[in-house]
C-alpha cells in the first residue's frame, strides 16, 4: 500500500514532484513533455490524469477503447486537467492460453507499478473482458492514488434466423446440439457469422458483465456505466463525463481506500448474488478486497447469498441479455430495487453516496429485471458448499442448474486432467449413465496451471445423443460466467496440492446437497486418509520466468487466487 512518491496533501498535486522543482529533474522532466509536442501552459500546475489502456487487437473485448480513451481527454481537457494515456498489458479470455487467470496478477502488478512510478495525480481504468477489471481493480487498490473505472460495455447481441442469441452461453447450447447431430454444419457457420456483432464483452451476464456490474455497485464508475452497449454513443459520453469526474478526484484526493470499504464490498456481493453472477466474481472480490486488508470469507458470500433474492433475468439464469437489461434501466435499476438490503451510505467516486446516486434510478421493463417480492428465485445465484471433498469450499450456481440435480447421489467417473476428458469423454465404451458424477482433477491455481474454465465438462456424447443435457460436474477448475448447469467449482484445496479430490477413485460415491450446502466423498474417514497418505504430487509446471514465480507464490481458490507477499491481510 506505501509509495516512495509524494501524494496530494493540502492541495499539494502528486505531480508537482515531477514538474513543480526549477532543478536539473524538474527540467529535464518537463523538457521530455515538451518534446512530445506539449507546452507548460498545457501541464503547469494543472491535474496529471494517467488513463490505462487495456485495449489490444487480441483482446476483442476492449478493441474499442482507444476511442473510449479518446473520450476520457476530452473530459480531462474540459475539466482543465492534463491527460496522458498509457498502456497495461491485455488479458483476452478467448485468445489466449493456457488462461487468463494465470495471468490477472501480473496486470495487476503492471497497474499497480505503473501508477505508483509515473507523475500521476489521479487515473481512469479502462477495462471489459474478463480479467481486465479485477486486474485493474487490484492494481489501483494497492497503488491507492485517486481512481475511477470506465468499462468497455457488451457487445450488441447477436441476431441468428430471427432468434436473439447471446455469446458463450448459446454458443454452448449450439455446440451440443452439433455433437448431438442436431444442428447442420451449416447453421454451425451461420451462428459463428453472426452472433459476435460488434466489440465489447460477452452480452450475457458472464464473468465481464459481472465484473463491469461490480466495479460500478463497488462505487468505482459513475452510475449507470456497467450495461451500456460498447457501440452505444451514450459509452463515449460517459466516458467523458469520468474524465471530467477525475480531474476533481485528484484535487479532492479521492482515493480507492476511500471508496472500496468492507461495506462496499457486501454491496457488491448483494448485487452479484441478485443478478446472477459469475462464479468468477467470488474469487476476484476476495482477491481484490485483500488488497485493501479486508478479509471476505466464503461464509460471508453465502450468507448474503441465503438473503438475497435473484431478480436479473439475464443469461445463463435467465431469458434475456444484457442489452435488454440496459434498456431496462441497467444495474441502477436493480441497486435501486436493492436499496433495502444494501449499504445506502457507502462513498463512491462521485463523491456521493450510493444512496443518494440511485435517486432517480427506474426500472422500465419487469420481465428483466424482476421486482424484490417478485424474485425468480428467492436465493442469490450462487452458493457456496463445504463438506470433506471440499474442506475449504466450493462453488456452484444454482441459478444456472438444473433443479433436480440440487440434490443429487452418484457415481464418480474420473478424469485426472482435462487433456484426459478431451481424450476420453466420447469414448462409447466410458462407463457412464445420466445419474453419474463427473470428476476432473488437475485443474486448480497450480495444477492447470492457471485454473482454467474448463469446469463445465463436456457431457458424453452418447449421452447427449440420448437427450441428456445436464450432470453434475465436479472440479477445481473454473467455469465461464457465461457457462451453465449443475457445475461444482473452484474445489479448494485443490488437487495438485493434495486436497480430497485428488485421491477420487471411478465408482466412488458422491453426495451433492446443495439446499444443505454439502458435498460429500461417500467413504470412510480411514480410506480418504490411507489414499492422501499415498498421494504424490506431479513435476512442476514451470521452471522459469513467470510461471515460477507464479507456481510459487498464488494462493487457493477460497483465498483469490492472488499472490501472497500482494495480500494486505
Amino acid at each position: 500500500m506505501g509509495t516512495s512518491t509524494p501524494t496530494n496533501n493540502n492541495g499539494q498535486l502528486r505531480s508537482r514532484a515531477w514538474f513543480g522543482a526549477s532543478d536539473l529533474r524538474g527540467m529535464t522532466n518537463r523538457a521530455y513533455l515538451r518534446a512530445e509536442g506539449f507546452t507548460t501552459q498545457v501541464f503547469e500546475g494543472k491535474p496529471v490524469v494517467g488513463i490505462c489502456n487495456s485495449w489490444s487487437e487480441l483482446t476483442t473485448c476492449n478493441a474499442h477503447l482507444r476511442q473510449v480513451a479518446e473520450a476520457v481527454k476530452r473530459g480531462v481537457w474540459a475539466a482543465g486537467g492534463f491527460p496522458l494515456e498509457f498502456p497495461t498489458i491485455s488479458l483476452g479470455e478467448t485468445l489466449m492460453r493456457p488462461t487468463t487467470m494465470m495471468f490477472r496478477n501480473l496486470m495487476a502488478m503492471d497497474v499497480e507499478e505503473c501508477i505508483r512510478a509515473y507523475p500521476l495525480d489521479a487515473v481512469v481504468l479502462l477495462s471489459g473482458c474478463d480479467k481486465t477489471t479485477p486486474a485493474e481493480l487490484m492494481g489501483a487498490a494497492s497503488a491507492d492514488i485517486p481512481a475511477i473505472m470506465v468499462t468497455g460495455g457488451p457487445m450488441l447481441r447477436g441476431m441468428w434466423r430471427g432468434k436473439e442469441i447471446g455469446s458463450g452461453t448459446d454458443t454452448r447450447k449450439a455446440w451440443n446440439d452439433k455433437r448431438a447431430g442436431v444442428l447442420t454444419d451449416e447453421q454451425w457457420c451461420e451462428i459463428e457469422g453472426c452472433i459476435s456483432r460488434s466489440s465489447g464483452h460477452c452480452m450475457v451476464m458472464g464473468t465481464a458483465s459481472t465484473m463491469t456490474s461490480l466495479a460500478e455497485a463497488l462505487g468505482m464508475t459513475l452510475p449507470g456505466c456497467a450495461n451500456i452497449p460498447a457501440a452505444d454513443s451514450r459509452r463515449l459520453a460517459i466516458a467523458e463525463e469520468s474524465g471530467r469526474r477525475a480531474v476533481a478526484m485528484a484535487v479532492e484526493d479521492m482515493r480507492p481506500s476511500k471508496v472500496l470499504t468492507r461495506r462496499a464490498f457486501e454491496n457488491a456481493i448483494r448485487v452479484d448474488m441478485a443478478i446472477g453472477g459469475s462464479t468468477n466474481a467470488i474469487i476476484h472480490l476476495v482477491a481484490i478486497a485483500a488488497r485493501l486488508g479486508i478479509h471476505l470469507p466464503l461464509e460471508c458470500f453465502d450468507e448474503i447469498s441465503r438473503a438475497t433474492p435473484f431478480i436479473a433475468n439475464i443469461r445463463p439464469s435467465g431469458a434475456y441479455l444484457m442489452e435488454d437489461m440496459f434498456y431496462a434501466g441497467g444495474l441502477p435499476a436493480v441497486m435501486r430495487d436493492l436499496l433495502p438490503l444494501l449499504h445506502a451510505d457507502a462513498l463512491t467516486v462521485t463523491g456521493k453516496s450510493l444512496g443518494e446516486n440511485l435517486g432517480g434510478a427506474e426500472c422500465f421493463n419487469r420481465e428483466v429485471i424482476k421486482p424484490l417480492a417478485e424474485p425468480l428465485k428467492p436465493e442469490g445465484g450462487t452458493v457456496i458448499l463445504k463438506g470433506n471433498l471440499a474442506p475449504h469450499g466450493a462453488v456452484i450456481k444454482q441459478s444456472a442448474a438444473s433443479p433436480h440435480l440440487l440434490k443429487h447421489k452418484g457415481r464418480a467417473v474420473v478424469f485426472e486432467n482435462y487433456r484426459d476428458l478431451l481424450a476420453r469423454v466420447d469414448d462409447p465404451n466410458l462407463e457412464v449413465d445420466e445419474n453419474s458424477i463427473l470428476v476432473m482433477k488437475g485443474e486448480g491455481p497450480k495444477g492447470g496451471p492457471g485454473m482454467a474454465e474448463w469446469g463445465d465438462m463436456a457431457i458424453p456424447a452418447k449421452l447427449l445423443q440420448a437427450g441428456v443435457r445436464d450432470m453434475v460436474r465436479i472440479s477445481d477448475a473454473r467455469m465461464s460466467g457465461t457457462s451453465y448447469g449443475t457445475v461444482v467449482l473452484h474445489v479448494s484445496p485443490e488437487s495438485a496440492v493434495g486436497g480430497p479430490l485428488a485421491i477420487v477413485n471411478d465408482g466412488d460415491l458422491i453426495e451433492l446437497n446443495v439446499p444443505e450446502r454439502r458435498l460429500e466423498l461417500m467413504v470412510s474417514d480411514r480410506e480418504i486418509k490411507s489414499r492422501l497418505e499415498a498421494w504424490r504430487p506431479s513435476e512442476a509446471h514451470f521452471k522459469r520466468g513467470y510461471g515460477r514465480m507464479y507456481l510459487e507464490h498464488v494462493l487457493q481458490a477460497h483465498e483469490g487466487c492472488d499472490f501472497d507477499y500482494l495480500r494486505s491481510v
